[in-house]
């Protein structure tokens, strides 16, 4: 079993540049190849073979588990993948952006703790997935969260 687990890895940057041929930045690519190694490695504990003979990988199955976790986000979310930074560029062009940014302070200031923390982690940079495995919380929870939290604020704007 490790040494399938093993195998599966040394294949990371193939696993990347399918994720990224869906159209998914860099970081969305790391989410979504560490998830498919989360779903891989329970049905390789459950009894699954991922390999065509001794040591080669089944890398149609690996495609169609990642296609699978990608179509399952752009279903939950239209364009994931896309984090729109003209908005951003439009926005400080704004003369009322300090008026903008306060607002967005006080709504903040407002929402249960917990949800502004996770927004605050990935809106900083953490990405979800690393931050799932550091605190043990579901990547769907995580991610629910921070589009919950961003959707409050778009409308603000």
């Amino acid at each position: 079993m490790e040494k399938d687990i093993e195998n599966l890895y040394k294949k990371h940057k193939t696993w990347i540049k399918i994720v990224k041929s869906f159209g998914c930045n860099n970081a969305m690519a790391e989410d979504l190849v560490q998830e498919m190694y989360y779903k891989i490695i329970l049905k390789i504990r459950d009894g699954l073979d991922i390999k065509y003979n001794k040591t080669e990988i089944n890398y149609y199955y690996i495609f169609r588990t990642l296609n699978s976790l990608f179509i399952d986000l752009t279903r939950k979310k239209k364009n994931i993948y896309i984090e729109g930074l003209e908005n951003v560029k439009n926005l400080q062009d704004d003369p009322d952006f300090i008026g903008k940014y306060e607002q967005i302070q006080k709504e903040l200031d407002k929402m249960y703790w917990y949800d502004k923390r996770i927004f605050e982690l990935i809106n900083g940079g953490e990405s979800i997935a690393s931050l799932s495995r550091k605190t043990h919380i579901p990547y769907y929870s995580l991610y629910n969260t921070y589009t919950k939290v961003k959707t409050i604020l778009k409308k603000l704007l």
